[in-house]
């Protein structure tokens, strides 16, 4: 038997029992899932970090609506936040590196 004790997609254990195997869950309380998305959101940025492919971005980009989740907010409260500093602001597609103000 193989021991996690990680924080893991909602639909995966039902992978896991089709896959003819058993897993032990628990749930954990909403005051623990904040800093459990932390950790997974850490996992998640070295996965990318080493892989560099879309797929690790996308499960970034899911520990992040869960983090607005955990918060308080919806995925949608938080792309709109987003879309607006990018108006204000600009996103980082120019690769702008700023070296000094005076």
């Amino acid at each position: 038997m193989k021991t996690y004790d990680k924080l893991v997609r909602d639909k995966i254990p039902d992978i896991i029992k089709a896959d003819g195997k058993q897993c032990e869950i628990e749930i954990a309380p909403k005051e623990e899932r904040y800093k459990l998305l932390e950790v997974k959101l850490n996992e998640e940025v070295n996965e990318f970090l080493e892989d560099k492919n879309l797929e690790e971005l996308a499960d970034v980009m899911e520990v992040l609506f869960g983090l607005a989740d955990a918060l308080g907010y919806s995925e949608e409260e938080l792309l709109k936040v987003r879309d607006k500093k990018r108006e204000e602001r600009g996103g980082f597609k120019e690769g702008i590196v700023l070296k000094s103000v005076n």
